[in-house]
C-alpha cells in the first residue's frame, strides 16, 4: 500500500462557495464532474494513482461539521503559511495556527472552511 488514503470527500452546503474557497486558498481549479446524485469538484490530480478527493454536494448524504468525524489533512507544500494568509480572505477560519510538529514531519494547521467544516493542512520541510 502506497498511501494509505486513495480518496477524500469534504462535504458542501454551497458547492459554488465551497469551489471559490478551495481554489483561492491553493491557487487551484477544481475540475467539475456531475453525478446523477452527486455533484463533484474534484482537486487536480497529477498521477492518477496518487491520492484524489473532492468538495462534494451529495443532497445531505455529507454533512459539514468542524467536531465530528475524521480530520483530514490537506497539503500546503511548499509553505504552509502562504495557504494560511489566504483562508480568512477566502471566508474561512483558523482553529489551529501554523504549529510545527517536529523538525523532521514538519508544519501543520487547522482551519474551518466556508461550508464548516474541520480540515487540517500539512506541509514538510524542504530537506525531506
Amino acid at each position: 500500500m502506497k498511501n494509505a488514503i486513495s480518496w477524500f470527500e469534504i462535504p458542501a452546503s454551497d458547492l459554488e462557495r465551497a469551489t471559490k474557497f478551495y481554489e483561492t486558498i491553493f491557487s487551484v481549479k477544481l475540475n467539475a464532474l456531475d453525478l446523477p446524485n452527486i455533484k463533484m469538484r474534484m482537486f487536480p490530480l497529477e498521477d492518477m494513482m496518487g491520492v484524489g478527493g473532492a468538495v462534494v454536494d451529495s443532497g445531505g448524504f455529507h454533512k459539514p461539521s468542524s467536531t465530528e468525524g475524521p480530520l483530514i489533512y490537506l497539503n500546503g507544500n511548499p509553505d504552509l503559511q502562504k495557504v494560511l494568509d489566504k483562508v480568512e480572505g477566502a471566508g474561512g477560519k483558523i482553529m489551529v495556527p501554523k504549529t510545527e510538529i517536529s523538525p523532521e514531519y514538519g508544519f501543520m494547521a487547522v482551519i474551518i472552511d466556508t461550508e464548516g467544516n474541520r480540515i487540517g493542512l500539512h506541509s514538510v520541510p524542504y530537506n525531506m
